[in-house]
């Protein structure tokens, strides 16, 4: 299961609760933002990750 514990229910339902706090209008504009954030976030990992593995091949020669 890719999404750990929550199912498809529980995905429904944390929709249906974002469309009444926001509004439809909201939905849009917070998807892409949620989606930068995550796009950041997976670029400075991978940034981490291989500036480890670079430091790590220094430190064996």
């Amino acid at each position: 299961m890719p999404l750990g514990n929550i199912g498809v229910t529980g995905l429904i339902l944390i929709l249906l609760i974002a469309l009444i706090i926001f509004g439809p209008s909201k939905l849009p504009e917070l998807g892409r933002a949620f989606g930068r954030t995550l796009s950041e976030f997976k670029n400075s990992t991978r940034e981490l990750v291989s500036a480890n593995d670079t430091e790590e091949g220094d430190k064996l020669k």
